[in-house]
C-alpha cells in the first residue's frame, strides 16, 4: 500500500487539485483536518473528487485498515501566514514532516527554498535515515525560489522575469495569491486597525520601489473572479497590472517524479 504525502502551504491547493484530477491511480486522498483546508475541499467538491477528512493522529490507524493494493495520498496543507518569520516556516514545515514519515513512503514538499530556510530538508530527511523519500519543488538546476518560481517554470525564468521587469518592480500575483494577500499580509489577522495596515503596507511597498502586480497566467481555473480581485489589490495600492505565463510543469515533473520513487522503492 503505497502512501504518497504532501505537505504544503495553502497557496499551491490549486496546483495540487489540478494534479489530483490528472492522475486515475489515486484510490484514496486523506486530508488531514485542520483550519486551512476549508477552500481546497469546496474545490476537491466543484470538481468530484474525493476525499475523506481525517485527523492527524488518527491517519495510521485508518491506513492500517485500508487495501493493500490501494494507491493513498494524504495532504496536509500549512497556513499562508508562516512565511512572514523564516524560522517558524522550517519549524512548523519540519515538524509536519517529522509526524507524518512514520505512515509515509514517500513526501512531496509544496515549498521553494521561502527565504533559504528549506534548502536541506531533502538532506535533513534523507532515505537511509528516515526509511522515507523526502522531496521538495525543485526545477531541472535546483530547488525553487518560491511558489512564483515554481508556477513560472523555474528560477532561471523567474530571474529573467525580474530582471526585464527591474525598473519597475512587480508583485507576482497568482489566482491563489490574488485571493489571500489580506491573510498573507496579515492585514486582519493582526491588525486591530485594517485600514492602518494597509497604509503601512502600502508606505513599505512604496519605499522598495513597487509600482505594478504582475498577474500570473497559470492556466488553472478554480479561483473566481480572479481579475476583479487583483484589480481591487491594484487599485488600493495605486499599481497598474500586467500579465505573465505561468505553467503546472515544475509540480507535475516534481510529482510524477517522487510517485515513480516510491514505486521503484516498494519493487
Amino acid at each position: 500500500m503505497p502512501v504518497m504525502s504532501i505537505i504544503s502551504c495553502k497557496i499551491l491547493q490549486d496546483e495540487i487539485l489540478w494534479l489530483f484530477t490528472k492522475d486515475s491511480q489515486i484510490k484514496r486522498i486523506l486530508i488531514v483536518e485542520n483550519e486551512n483546508i476549508s477552500e481546497f475541499t469546496e474545490k476537491l467538491d466543484e470538481q468530484h473528487v474525493s476525499y475523506d477528512i481525517i485527523p492527524l493522529e488518527k491517519i495510521p490507524s485508518i491506513l492500517g485498515e485500508m487495501d493493500e493494493c490501494e494507491s493513498i495520498v494524504v495532504v496536509n496543507l500549512l497556513e499562508l501566514g508562516l512565511h512572514a518569520v523564516p524560522k517558524t516556516l522550517k519549524s512548523e514545515v519540519y515538524q509536519s514532516i517529522r509526524e507524518m514519515i512514520p505512515f509515509s513512503d514517500g513526501m512531496l514538499i509544496f515549498y521553494g527554498l521561502c527565504g533559504n530556510v528549506l534548502g536541506k530538508v531533502e538532506e535533513d530527511f534523507c532515505l537511509e535515515k528516515d526509511d522515507c523519500i523526502v522531496r521538495i519543488l525543485r526545477d531541472d538546476e535546483r530547488i525553487v525560489d518560491d511558489c512564483i518560481g515554481a508556477t513560472v517554470g523555474g528560477s532561471a525564468n523567474y530571474l529573467e522575469l525580474l530582471k526585464t521587469h527591474s525598473k519597475e518592480p512587480a508583485f507576482f500575483f497568482t489566482p491563489m495569491y490574488a485571493t489571500s494577500w489580506r491573510e498573507i499580509l496579515n492585514i486582519d489577522k493582526f491588525h486591530s486597525d485594517p485600514g492602518e495596515a494597509l497604509e503601512m503596507a502600502k508606505m513599505i511597498n512604496d519605499l522598495a520601489g513597487y509600482s505594478r502586480v504582475a498577474k500570473v497566467n497559470t492556466g488553472l481555473t478554480y479561483v473566481k473572479d480572479v481579475d476583479e480581485k487583483i484589480e481591487e489589490y491594484a487599485e488600493l495600492f495605486g499599481y497598474s497590472i500586467f500579465e505573465v505565463n505561468g505553467n503546472q510543469e515544475i509540480f507535475e515533473k516534481c510529482y510524477l517524479s517522487i510517485k515513480d520513487e516510491i514505486k521503484n522503492k516498494s519493487m
